[in-house]
């Protein structure tokens, strides 16, 4: 199996797909660019030229209601967005029209819309590009929303929602754009509502999706130090939600604590924790922790940005706390976006 990076990954499965299917096409701002949004678009755009990528202007919530059109009529849009805190000016039509198109006209294949879109933190970005939307957009039925923190995942993911008959958001973290596995060549889909575990443990579990899978593996390393044994589960897909591997996990384990990118509040953390609440109570010999950033909009100072969002020393203090160990933690680790410097 060879090695590809996150890109590149996404940028196979676009091709893949394109190739096999006519009527998919990419659009969105910047798409055409050299640059191609951190290559994911470039090969597609050499490959198929601009009748099939291509650029559009700043009208985000207006190209969103033409390409569900497009969808309607038999065509496959695949929209990328640079940032998706832009994602907000497209929520009218995407919540309205795509995610309930199925329940208002008995259309039980809906509009196969596929939307990506880059998240997280930069560089000092502050307050309005460093947000993630996850749980924002899963929390409407209607809505696929998948967040893969592997370049397998992230072509596999993909090649599901380009080939699915429903409305999918792909949120890609943008640190993960360099991060490097293995990946099949064939374009093989990676069902929706399937998580993972990324790194086996007895003794707590931490449930992840995005960036955050990989903190929580740096975590687990932290916490081997310790003779603690941590479970990571990366979710993979917020909507539809794999309650079981979290269910399954936390009755080996019997404790939780739960990372993401996004707030603690009404959030994925939240429901997560909901999940274990309800329906793995009898197996938790402890509170649920979260491990998320603080409750206030993401500072642009790099010092704050540093302390507001949550990293492996956070997450490790937190399964110390839950599993009531004085253990102290030695050192920094250096930030997953250490390197990252734009420009998106």
């Amino acid at each position: 199996m060879r090695r590809l990076k996150y890109w590149q990954a996404i940028s196979e499965g676009t091709v893949q797909c394109m190739e096999a299917d006519p009527s998919i096409f990419v659009a969105g701002i910047g798409v055409d660019d050299f640059k191609g949004i951190f290559g994911t678009t470039r090969e597609a755009f050499e490959r198929f030229g601009a009748s099939r990528v291509f650029d559009i202007p700043n009208c985000e919530n207006a190209f969103a209601g033409i390409t569900i059109g497009a969808a309607a009529v038999g065509k496959r849009p695949l929209v990328v967005h640079p940032r998706n805190d832009f994602m907000f000016l497209a929520m009218d039509q995407l919540i309205n029209l795509a995610a309930k198109w199925r329940y208002m006209y008995g259309d039980q294949g809906g509009v196969p819309v596929v939307t990506r879109a880059i998240v997280g933190r930069g560089w000092g970005q502050g307050a309005t590009h460093s947000q993630s939307l996850h749980a924002t957009f899963g929390h409407f039925p209607g809505l696929v929303v998948v967040t893969p923190a592997s370049p397998a995942d992230a072509k596999g993911l993909l090649i599901s929602a380009l080939t699915g008959s429903g409305p999918v958001i792909m949120l890609e973290n943008r640190a993960l754009y360099e991060l490097e596995d293995e990946v099949a060549e064939a374009a093989t889909p990676i069902p929706f509502g399937k998580g993972r575990v990324a790194v086996e443990g007895t003794d707590i579990t931490i449930v992840a999706a995005s960036l955050m899978v990989h903190e929580a593996t740096r975590a687990a390393a932290m916490l081997a130090e310790h003779d603690i044994s941590a479970e990571v589960v990366d979710l993979r897909s917020i909507r539809p939600l794999d309650e079981d591997i979290i269910l399954s996990s936390i009755e080996k384990t019997h404790h939780l604590v739960v990372a993401d990118t996004s707030w603690a509040r009404y959030g994925v953390a939240a429901e997560v924790a909901a999940v274990a609440a309800e329906k793995g109570w009898a197996s938790l010999n402890a509170p649920v922790r979260r491990v998320t950033p603080a409750d206030c909009p993401a500072p642009v100072s790099k010092p704050l940005e540093d302390v507001f969002h949550p990293n492996p020393v956070s997450i490790a203090q937190a399964c110390l706390d839950v599993l009531r160990s004085d253990g102290a933690l030695n050192g920094a680790v250096t930030d997953v976006q250490a390197k990252f410097f734009g420009p998106y």
